[in-house]
């Protein structure tokens, strides 16, 4: 079974970490190392990781010093992997028991080193657990197959579900932006393995932002990071960044309805 090395970055997420952990735990392929970056939490998050990985040594904790954001975060835990996957889930999210077994064999028949699969979005107060998770109609689908072009008017790949292989494309960090660090590894590994596929099955749990969060309130921000990430990170010209952030930004709109 190939190893698969899980990243969560970790800040104040004393009320939902423990159920990501579990979901992790309770996935049916067992061979995983749950790499976890505590982001100089406050609110005794870093406490209960470490009691949680006392009890799992898969479970690898380390905190920062300092807060530096979810991209450091999740760096700093990426350095740190031995899996022949990386794959990623926040600390207010969850997989489903079944995840990593239908994504690993689903990859081991893909031609891309990047997979992503369809998620549930559920309530920012959800408080279950995914194993007990009745199914519902709030899924957003997953493209069969994504390349640079159709990912610069929209992400598509939620982090939550992305898996690549180490293998063919050694350990790729995110670049350090405040938001939008995961669309853009999206985008540089799409720039040299030309494509991704998708498994259009919900093998996760999003949970929705509270209201008044940058996620899920401050739209106009977001539309800012955008723009960084186009011209200083992929170096987009300024007419080709216009055409990206006028496609995300309305279809971004489309599928917050879900």
């Amino acid at each position: 079974m190939p190893l698969v090395s899980v990243i969560m970055p970790v800040y104040d997420a004393i009320e939902t970490v423990e159920a990501s952990i579990r979901s992790v735990q309770d996935q049916s392929h067992t061979d995983w190392e749950l790499l976890i970056t505590d982001d100089a939490s406050t609110d005794g998050s870093w406490e209960l990781v470490q009691q949680l990985a006392a009890e799992d040594a898969r479970i690898k904790p380390a905190r920062a010093e300092v807060s530096g954001g979810a991209a450091r975060a999740r760096n700093a835990a990426i350095d740190r992997a031995q899996g022949s996957y990386v794959a990623f889930l926040d600390a207010d999210d969850q997989w489903l028991p079944g995840k990593l077994d239908r994504q690993l064999a689903f990859a081991a028949g893909s031609d891309a080193p990047l997979t992503f699969t369809a998620y549930y979005k559920v309530a920012a107060d959800f408080d279950g657990a995914a194993r007990d998770f009745d199914p519902t109609d709030r899924v957003v689908h997953a493209p069969a197959q994504v390349d640079y072009r159709t990912m610069l008017q929209q992400n598509h790949i939620g982090c939550l579900t992305a898996m690549y292989d180490v293998r063919q494309l050694g350990l790729r960090r995110m670049p350090d932006l405040r938001k939008r660090q995961d669309y853009g590894l999206w985008l540089s590994i799409l720039r040299d393995a030309g494509h991704a596929r998708g498994l259009d099955e919900p093998l996760a749990l999003y949970r929705e932002a509270h209201p008044g969060s940058l996620s899920g309130g401050n739209r106009l921000r977001l539309v800012r990071y955008n723009w960084q990430l186009y011209r200083e990170v992929e170096g987009l010209s300024v007419p080709r960044s216009v055409w990206a952030l006028g496609q995300v930004t309305v279809r971004s709109t489309l599928k917050r309805h879900v």
